[in-house]
Parts: C-alpha cells; structure tokens; sequence
C-alpha cells in the first residue's frame, strides 16, 4: 500500500454518460483502495457525446471520444483519462500513452430485443440497430435479409430507442449492460467466432501524459496481464489495417491453457455483403512485443486473402 507515501490527489476526466461514469467511478475506488490516492473526477462532453445523426465513420471516428479528454490531462486539469479500450484509436497523439489496462469483462456482443430471444429468431427483413460497420458485416454474414438500420447515442439511448418500437433487435456489448445492471435486457449472446468483438471490446484503458512516470510506475499494479497481452494483439491488428470506425474489422484474442487464439474478420465497408476475410491463429507471447507481432501475423494474414481490394482506398 502507499502508506509512506505522501497522499496525492489524481483527477480522471471521463465522459459524462452513465456507462463512462460507472467505469471512472469503478477506477477511482481501486485507486483509493489499493493505492491509497485521493481521486476526483473531471466530467466532460465529447464531440463523439454531442454528434449523435451521423456515423461515427464520418465525422471523424472514435478518436471523437477522447480529444477533450486529452486536452483536460494536456492542461494539468487531469492526471488520468479513463476510456472503454474499444473507443481508443490505434495511434495516440505524441506525449499519451496507455499506461494500464485493467482485466476484460464479457467481450461478447449481445442481442437486445423485446419480442426475439435469438437472431434465428427474428423474422424475414427483420429491423436491427447498429451503427458499428463491423456488426452490420458479421449480421449480414449470418442473416442477408435482415434489414440493418443505423443508431447512435449513449447506452441508455439506444434501448430507449428499442422501446420506443423503432427496432426488432439491437446489438450492443455485453460489458456495458453489465456495467450498468442492465444485463437482464440481454436475450442471447453471439458466438464469438459468429460475431466476433472489435479491438479492445470490455476492457478499460487508463491514459495518461507520457511524462508522468510517478503516476505511470504507481498504477502499474492495477495492469491485468492476461488482458493486457491479448488486447495488444487485438489493437496491432487494427493498426497494421489502419483499423477505424471506417474500416468493418474485428479482432479479439482469449487465453486458452497458456495459448493465445487470435481470431479476426475484415468486411467490406462499401460492398457489406461480400464475402468476409476471417483468420484464426495462435501463440504464447509473454511479452507486449511478441503479442503485437502476433497481431501483425494476423493482419498479414488477412492481406494474403485480399484484404487490400476491402480497405479505403487512399
């Protein structure tokens, strides 16, 4: 513990929507707990928060999610940026780096509906809501005729958007019901090689400005191995693709008696019914840079099978 330690206040900026609090809320109390720091938080409101009748893939992508909160730890209005792992981008401006992430919840994607229990379920040119190109792909690989119409806003927006009759079904990520107690509206969870999760799905990041090493050295213990080496492999995926919300690409990696299985899908943004491209591997990287090469292999693995002719053309 950090009992002969000076107390030491840390600011986490977070996103205001009720999942983005729960999961500072959810950081804050281990690091009091465990660490021993006094904590506050910073809420702000993102322009991903605010832009809510347009797809993420065309105002800009996830980065949209965590420039305000880069700007707050930039400034020294906070020392801490707490994000779900899968709105983080690839790339982070020079002076940010990840300096933890903390073990996964259910990755899985889940099917919310008020009248379906299961995709197979759902009727002929059925509607359900999702504006993630990497779930309409894998939806539209498991069922051509379903209708896939677009939604946006936080959590509780898109179930309320559910209730009020607009959809059939909608996707959403286990996690987050969870987080929120909500996980009762979960009426089926998809296979994760069905529907396979994007980088990073249900685990959170912490963000911090690449010179605060104290602060760096001190969450250190709040890093869940395990997570870490597989979300490493994930994100190097997506990067070696140029993996953003623009880009229907999927990748999740799980442990299995000391081997990592890696798998991941590109779709075709433009044409979403082509054929997807999937890849399946495995290893035992023990270290950060053995776990990026495994995803590297991966990607390579999806250019050998034509990924160039699925990706934006620059």
């Amino acid at each position: 513990m950090s009992q002969t330690q000076p107390t030491q206040t840390v600011v986490i900026a977070t996103r205001e929507s009720r999942l983005a609090l729960w999961q500072a809320e959810h950081v804050k109390a281990r690091l009091e707990a465990e660490l021993g720091l006094r904590v506050e938080l910073l809420g702000m409101t993102t322009r991903g928060d605010q832009i809510l009748d347009r797809a993420l893939s065309k105002v800009g992508g996830k980065g949209l999610f965590v420039k305000e909160l880069e700007t707050a730890l930039e400034e020294g209005r906070a020392q801490l940026a707490v994000h779900s792992l899968k709105d983080v981008p690839m790339e982070l401006p020079e002076g940010f780096e990840l300096a933890a992430i903390l073990q996964r919840e259910d990755p899985r994607d889940a099917l919310v509906s008020n009248r379906y229990a299961t995709l197979d379920e759902l009727p002929q040119g059925a509607v359900v809501g999702t504006s993630s190109l990497r779930r309409v792909v894998q939806l539209l690989a498991l069922r051509p005729d379903l209708r896939i119409e677009p939604l946006r806003g936080n959590l509780d927006t898109r179930m309320r958007k559910l209730d009020e009759g607009g959809y059939d079904a909608i996707v959403l990520a286990a996690a987050g019901l969870k987080r929120l107690g909500a996980g009762d509206r979960i009426r089926s969870y998809f296979d994760i090689e069905a529907m396979i999760p994007c980088a990073g799905q249900g685990a959170l990041g912490l963000e911090l400005r690449a010179d605060a090493a104290e602060l760096k050295a001190r969450i250190a213990g709040l890093i869940d191995r395990p997570t870490w080496l597989a979300t490493l492999a994930e994100r190097a995926v997506s990067r070696a693709l140029g993996g953003s919300c623009s880009v229907p690409l999927a990748a999740h990696a799980h442990w299995v008696d000391g081997v990592l299985q890696l798998s991941a899908a590109l779709g075709n943004a433009q044409h979403p019914t082509h054929p997807l491209l999937k890849t399946r591997l495995q290893g035992q990287p023990q270290t950060a840079a053995a776990a990026e090469a495994l995803g590297l292999q991966a990607a390579q693995a999806l250019m050998a099978l034509g990924a160039a002719a699925y990706l934006p053309q620059a």
